[in-house]
This record gives C-alpha cells, structure tokens and sequence, in this order.
C-alpha cells in the first residue's frame, strides 16, 4: 500500500491529541477526586499537574499563581494553551478534517462532535460544580472514538500510524506521571502516613491501571508493585512495555522501518530488568528521564523515516 507522508504525519498525529486528550482529562479526574479524599492539606499541590505535562512554560505565559483555579483554566479553559483538553481536541479534528478520506465517516463525525463540545462546555467546566461532569464526557468520547477505529478501520498504513501515535503519545504519559507523581509522593513519605494508599491508588487511576493492579496485584496498593506495573506488566494496555511491544508489531509492515526498529530496540534494552526496589528516588528519575529521550528519540526516527519525505 502507497501512502503520502503528509497523510500518514496527520493521523499519527491525530491519535496522538485524541489521546492526549483522554490522559490530560483521567489525569486531571483522579487528582479531583483525590482532594476530595484527604485530610486538607495533605493533597499535592495543584502544580503536580502542571509538571507532569511539562507545562511550566505555558503556564507562566498565562497566569503568575499557581492554585487550583488558575491550573484548572489553563488545562480545561484555555483553548489556546497548548497543554489544554480544547487544544488538544481542536488539532486532532483539524488533522482529521485533512485526512477524511482513509477515516471512517463516523470517526469524523465524533471527533467533531467532541470538538464542538469542548468548545462550548470547557469555559463553564472549571469550577467544581460542572468540571467532573466534563472530564468524563471527554474520556468517554475519547475512548469511543478509537473503539470506532478499532471496529472498522482495515488494519492497513493508516491504522498503523494511528496505533504508532496513540502507544507513542500513552508511553510518554506513563513515564511522565510516574517520573513527576513518584518523585512527589516520595518526598512526603512520612509526612503522608496513613494516605500513601490513597496517594499511590491516585497515581494509578490517573492511568486508568487501579482496577487492573487490584485484579492482578492486590487490593493494597503499594509504591513499587505500583511502579513496576506501570512500567513492565506485559497484559496492560498502558504499561510502558505493552506501549513499546505494540509499536513494535506495527513498525514490522512498514518499509523503511530499520531506524525506528533500532530506537524500539534500545528502549527494550532500557526496560529489560527494571525493577523499582533497585532505585533509590533520584535513579528512578534518572532512569526515566533516560528513558524519555529514547522515546523522544523514536518519535524523531518516525518522523523521520515517513513524515519528512516527499
């Protein structure tokens, strides 16, 4: 199968904001429902978020406080932020408007659904009356639209950069929760006794692996079972390993495929033997941001192999 560069770059990229989308908003739910939970006082500040998304430079570009309200606006409110839920959406019905004709017709119509919902919703989404409302709206649209692909897109070029960029965009998230959230909840260990439960059970779910962990782990809920599950359990749709297996598969069709394949390779070798317990808090952080730039590093061999040709 042919297919032009600019196609495939738009619906990996198209992928890659619908699930930027659905991560920010089950990021943003669980730490919601975290503050619910706890003592006052106790919770992370409301800058966790902003860290985790890498998005102190826009953040400061908007506004000077760093509380609940002013993060909530940027990341649900502000279309224009570049590390909002609207944004996010907004790219992906653009790179779906471009490329309407290898995705299903349904898939336009949801996408722009969603668009049109977040449009009008978001600016009245971030107070607390209607914000919870919201985010699962999102996650369930989200989650709707790749159901769609998943059901009716031929397992041809197209459906494998969308798969490319949904496992890349979800790999990168994982490590950035666990690199920002476990650095976090470490440095109140202590200070946090009897919430750690709730603190580690939040990270989790942020990830949408709580019910996973508990059917496959137990139901307690602890730092480094926690950590290694996200990380290298091979049956979890978002453990770092299955991201890497799966990018893996769908690499194998394509031609030109050996420079991805290698960086693939080397993130294989970084994840083979990991294990949380050997880590002290700043090894983990220096292993995961070495294991951000391979990431970093497949996403430019794609672009790359595919997307800068003519």
């Amino acid at each position: 199968m042919i297919m032009l560069s600019r196609v495939a770059e738009r619906v990996y990229w198209m992928a890659r904001y619908i699930e930027r989308a659905e991560d920010t908003a089950r990021l943003v739910a669980a730490y919601n429902h975290l503050i619910m939970d706890i003592p006052r006082g106790s919770q992370p500040g409301w800058e966790i978020l902003v860290r985790i998304l890498d998005a102190d430079p826009v953040f400061d570009e908007w506004f000077n406080v760093r509380n609940e309200q002013n993060v909530l606006r940027l990341l649900i409110g502000e279309a224009e932020a570049s590390c909002s839920i609207p944004y996010a959406v907004h790219a992906a019905r653009e790179n779906v408007r471009t490329t309407r004709d290898v995705i299903p017709d349904e898939v336009w119509e949801l996408v722009n659904e969603l668009h049109l919902y977040t449009a009008d919703a978001s600016e009245h989404s971030v107070g607390r009356r209607n914000r919870q409302q919201y985010l699962e709206q999102v996650i369930q649209r989200c989650q709707v639209i790749n159901g769609v692909l998943r059901s009716t897109l031929c397992r041809d070029h197209s459906y494998r950069f969308i798969k490319l960029g949904q496992l890349l965009e979800r790999a990168d998230m994982t490590t950035r929760i666990i690199d920002v959230g476990a650095s976090d909840f470490l440095e109140r260990e202590g200070a946090a006794q009897g919430i750690e439960h709730l603190l580690w059970g939040t990270l989790l779910k942020s990830m949408s692996a709580l019910g996973a962990y508990r059917r496959m782990i137990g139901p307690q809920v602890e730092k480094n079972a926690a950590v290694d599950f996200v990380f290298m359990e091979q049956t979890f749709p978002r453990s770092v390993r299955f991201c890497v297996r799966g990018i893996r598969e769908e690499l194998g069709p394509l031609s030109n495929n050996k420079a991805a394949l290698k960086v693939v390779e080397r993130t294989r070798r970084k994840l083979r033997g990991f294990q949380s317990t050997e880590l002290d808090q700043n090894e983990l952080h220096a292993y995961i941001d070495e294991l951000q730039l391979i990431i970093s590093d497949l996403h430019q061999a794609i672009s790359e192999s595919w997307f800068h040709s003519n």
